[in-house]
């Protein structure tokens, strides 16, 4: 029996949780119960394998178990962005590999339409709107960066439209940046309403269970996950946990959570929309990996997020949220000085999974132990591409997605502590330190 060493303990505040459609939690789990599937993990990923597994396996229960509730964790906290396009920061064009890099698209095109497809078929209230994406910079080097970028989009048959600072307000409402580059295929969304919409219409074979964390596991013939009232025994078990994998025994020194920080204004006045002007949906990159992302939602909000920090038991820190508020401030005003009576209503932290490499794990774990794990920041797309494409091989399913996941070396091992946390927070400071006004 190995025991889980950490547990979710994410803060109390995340704006979209609290501004989506409020649903009713599924109950715990209490007693024991046994299951031919059981998947750990209610974020886009476990989601995405639960439906396509109910669908793989019409008269099987499949069991869904969440520790906290659905849309609360770091799925309903992310930026909403759902990205078709590859971003390879370590590529000079940030495409790299053309061949991969088609690979990626596709991926990430199958995300998307089977987010759209769930979306459209059960009218889920998520503000899904098809808006692209600006990738914009500040100074010379982030232009340098969205010139290569664009070139890179070209090889790959994207269409994007580069578009100078002066006519930037008339697109997002601010003349913060020097250019922008315009990338079709993005789609926004309320992130926490989306996975609420995803729970809600799962399959009638699969149980949901959620305020469940699990405390510890015992792997034999079968899976037996134990929790503070019962156990769940299962067959075969799905890992969708990301970062918290590795206290389940797999991927250990090869993951690295990390948490970014985002802060979302209340509604602008009928004045204040008039104003900021621009389109009344978009949302911005920054060109720098390392600076502000923000956007204006349906609701005529204003997100702003950026600033990192990095923990290895996968739980964020209060003192860091404290802080980082404070960047949010100074990142809004710079770029909508005219607002600066507008406050942020809410402000939290949200987990990425991240590895040195940018390989996440896709497939066999174990005997009777099956992952999809490790989205690099692409949780929305990829994690609900990966989530079905894993239950599709799991039923005996092959193709050129799965083999291509299937071929990845995954994500490679990094130092012992304490030299990671030194070296990756290291690494962090000095990213932020020198993306300068992308903040």
């Amino acid at each position: 029996m190995q025991k889980i060493t950490s547990l979710p303990a994410d803060d109390a505040l995340p704006g979209w949780y609290h501004t989506s459609p409020s649903r009713t939690p599924r109950p715990a789990h209490v007693g024991q119960k046994h299951a031919r599937w059981a998947i750990v993990g209610a974020g886009l990923t476990g989601l995405a394998a639960a439906r396509q597994m109910a669908l793989n396996f019409p008269d099987d229960e499949i069991v869904l178990i969440e520790a906290q509730e659905v849309g609360y964790g770091p799925a309903g906290r992310n930026a909403g962005f759902a990205i078709d396009v590859p971003h390879d920061i370590g590529a000079k064009d940030y495409i790299g590999d053309v061949t991969t890099a088609r690979l990626v698209l596709k991926l990430n095109t199958l995300g998307q339409d089977y987010l759209r497809s769930i979306v459209k078929e059960h009218g889920i209230e998520c503000q899904m709107t098809e808006s692209g994406k600006y990738q914009a910079a500040v100074g010379e080097q982030g232009v340098a960066i969205l010139e290569a970028y664009r070139s890179g989009l070209e090889k790959i048959g994207r269409e994007t439209q580069m578009i100078s600072g002066q006519d930037l307000p008339d697109h997002i409402g601010t003349s913060y940046y020097k250019q922008a580059l315009f990338i079709p295929g993005t789609i926004l969304l309320q992130p926490s309403a989306l996975v609420k919409g995803l729970a809600n219409s799962l399959p009638s074979n699969v149980t949901l269970y959620e305020y469940t964390p699990i405390t510890s596991i015992n792997y034999g013939e079968k899976v037996t996950l134990v929790h503070d009232k019962g156990s769940i025994t299962a067959d075969k078990l799905i890992l969708a946990n990301n970062a918290f994998a590795s206290h389940f025994g797999f991927l250990r020194g090869r993951l690295l959570p990390t948490f970014l920080y985002g802060s979302l204004t209340r509604p602008l006045s009928a004045d204040e929309q008039a104003q900021l002007g621009g389109k009344p949906v978009w949302g911005v990159i920054p060109a720098h990996p390392f600076g502000s992302t923000v956007r204006r939602t349906v609701d005529n909000r204003i997100l702003v997020r950026n600033s990192f920090s990095f923990h290895p038991d996968g739980r964020p820190r209060e003192h860091h949220l404290n802080n980082f508020i404070a960047n949010h401030r100074k990142s809004f005003e710079r770029r909508f000085p005219t607002l600066n009576q507008v406050d942020f209503e809410y402000s939290w932290s949200g987990a990425i999974c991240l590895s040195e490499n940018h390989e996440g794990f896709f497939g066999q774990l174990a005997p009777n132990v099956y992952g999809a794990l490790c989205c690099n920041g692409l949780g929305i797309t990829r994690g609900t591409a990966t989530g079905k494409l894993l239950a599709d091989m799991i039923a005996g399913q092959r193709n050129e997605l799965i083999d291509f996941l299937v071929a990845s070396p995954g994500p490679n091992k990094t130092p012992p502590e304490p030299f990671l946390s030194i070296g990756v927070n290291s690494v962090l400071k000095w990213g932020q330190y020198r993306a300068g006004r992308e903040v």
